[in-house]
C-alpha cells in the first residue's frame, strides 16, 4: 500500500460540509449488489448508480456544492462553464435551483441529447454556446469569456469546491455498505470524482484499492502520473466523451497522484459492449463514462475472486442516435464485424460465387458496388457480420480457396473511419 500524502487531499470535513449542503436537492443514489456480475466475476460486486441522479449523473453534486457557495455579489455577476455535457446539466439545473444567470459553452460533437437536457434543467436562466471540437477547445472559450466579463468559472474538475461536492459519493458509499471494501472502480477524465472520492477512501478507508480507469483514446491523468507531470495529449478518441479530455487540472493531478493505487485503461469497442450487455442484460442505460470502469472488470478478474468491489456508474445520459455507432464499434471489438474490398470479375454469377464462400451464419450487412463496363473488375465495399470471432479465419480460408480478390481494410485507418 502507497504512502498518501493526506496534506495534498481534500479534507474529510471538507466533503463531509459538501455533504450537508448537498442534502436539500441530490438524491442519495442506491448501492447495491449486482447478483449477474457478482456471479461472472464470483465477487461480490456493488453499483453505485449516480445515473438515478436528477440529471442523470454526479456532476450536479460538485456544481451545485460551489455554485451555492458563492456570495451575493458573485452571484448577480453569472458564471460560466464548460462541458461535455453532464457538467453543463448540474450547472444548468443549479442555476434554475439558486436563480444564477450561467452561460456554458460545449463543444460541437456534444451528443444533442445532453445539448437538450442542458437547456431543459437551465431554462431561461443558462446561454448555450457551442465551440470547437474537443472539451478543451471549449474551455478555451469559457476561459476567454469569463475573463471578458468578469464572471466565475464552474470548472468540472479542477476546483477544491466541486472536488469536495464529488466526494459526497464516498461518503454515502460507506454509510450505505456493512462489508469492507476491497476495491472501488472510479471513471477518470479530469479528475474531479477520482479526487473527491480517492481522498476520502484513502482516509476512512485506507485498506480499500483505488483504481482509477479511463478510457484507451484519452488516457490524460495515467500519462500525467507517469511522466510525473500534467502532461496535454496531442489527440483523444472524443468517443467517452464524459471522460474525454486533453489534460487534467494540476490540482486534481496533485490529488490522484497520491490516491490512485493503479490505472486500468480500456478500448471504446469493450467500452460498447458493455453498454449493451448492461442493457439487454440489467435493464440499465449508461453513456461510456457510465460503463468504462464495468468494462474493466475482465482486466482484473483474477484479483477480486471472493473480493468486495465497489463501482460507480457516473453517468447514464445516452443518445439514442448513437446506439448505431455503439453497437457497430461493439461488433468490431468482438471481432464479428469486418469490412473488405472485393474485386469482382465483371461477369455474370460473379457474386454468387462469392456468396458460396460464406458460413451459414454469416450475414452481409453492407454492400456497394457500380459496375464499371470498360474494366475486368469491378470493386465492391462488402461488410460482413459473423455470429462468432472464430468464423473469421475459416471465412478467409474459404475466400483463399476460391481466389476471391479481397482486401481486409478493418486495420486500413483511412479507408476504415469513412464507414465507422
Amino acid at each position: 500500500m502507497q504512502q498518501v500524502d493526506t496534506s495534498k487531499l481534500i479534507s474529510v470535513s471538507k466533503i463531509q460540509e459538501a455533504k450537508a449542503r448537498l442534502a436539500e436537492l441530490v438524491t442519495k443514489t442506491p448501492f447495491l449488489k449486482n447478483h449477474n456480475l457478482s456471479d461472472k466475476f464470483d465477487c461480490n460486486i456493488f453499483l453505485k448508480r449516480e445515473d438515478m441522479q436528477i440529471v442523470r449523473s454526479f456532476k450536479i453534486r460538485g456544481a451545485y456544492n460551489k455554485m451555492s457557495g458563492l456570495s451575493e455579489a458573485e452571484r448577480a455577476k453569472g458564471i460560466v462553464c464548460a462541458s461535455a455535457g453532464n457538467h453543463a446539466q448540474g450547472v444548468a439545473f443549479a442555476c434554475a435551483h439558486l436563480g444564477i444567470k450561467g452561460k456554458i459553452f460545449m463543444p460541437h460533437p456534444t451528443p444533442n441529447q445532453k445539448i437538450t437536457k442542458v437547456r431543459k434543467f437551465g431554462k431561461e436562466w443558462v446561454d448555450i454556446i457551442l465551440e470547437g471540437d474537443t472539451y478543451d477547445d471549449a474551455y478555451k472559450a469559457a476561459l476567454k469569456d469569463q475573463k471578458e466579463n468578469q464572471t466565475t468559472f464552474v470548472h468540472p474538475f479542477n476546483d477544491a469546491e466541486v472536488i469536495a461536492g464529488q466526494g459526497t459519493i464516498a461518503s454515502e458509499i460507506l454509510d450505505q455498505t456493512d462489508v469492507p471494501l476491497d476495491y472501488i472502480l472510479v471513471a477518470v477524465g479530469g479528475g474531479g470524482l477520482m479526487s473527491g472520492v480517492g481522498s476520502y477512501f484513502k482516509v476512512l478507508s485506507p485498506h480499500t484499492q483505488v483504481i482509477a480507469v479511463e478510457s484507451s483514446g484519452a488516457p490524460a491523468m495515467k500519462t500525467s502520473v507517469d511522466n510525473k507531470k500534467v502532461t496535454s495529449l496531442n489527440s483523444i478518441d472524443t468517443f467517452a466523451d464524459g471522460i474525454a479530455v486533453k489534460e487534467v487540472g494540476q490540482l486534481t493531478f496533485d490529488i490522484c497522484k497520491e490516491v490512485v493505487d493503479d490505472f486500468l485503461l480500456v478500448p471504446e469497442g469493450k467500452i460498447c459492449s458493455t453498454i449493451l450487455s448492461l442493457y439487454n442484460e440489467e435493464a440499465i442505460v449508461v453513456e461510456p463514462a457510465g460503463a468504462v470502469s464495468i468494462a474493466a472488470l475482465d482486466q482484473i478478474a483474477g484479483d477480486i475472486k471472493g473480493k468486495n468491489v465497489a463501482i460507480i456508474i457516473c453517468g447514464g445520459n445516452n443518445d439514442i442516435e448513437r446506439t448505431q455507432e455503439i453497437k457497430e464499434r461493439a461488433l468490431l471489438y468482438e471481432g464479428r464485424k469486418h469490412y473488405f474490398i472485393v474485386k469482382f470479375p465483371q461477369r455474370a454469377g460473379a457474386l454468387k460465387d462469392f456468396l458460396n464462400v460464406l458460413g451459414p451464419n454469416d450475414d452481409i450487412t453492407h454492400f456497394e458496388y457500380t459496375k464499371k463496363n470498360n474494366r475486368e473488375n469491378g470493386p465492391a465495399l462488402v461488410g460482413i457480420e459473423l455470429d462468432s470471432p472464430e468464423d473469421f479465419q475459416p471465412l478467409l480460408s474459404q475466400m483463399d480457396a476460391q481466389r476471391i480478390n479481397y482486401q481486409h481494410i478493418n486495420n486500413n485507418p483511412m479507408l476504415f473511419e469513412m464507414l465507422v
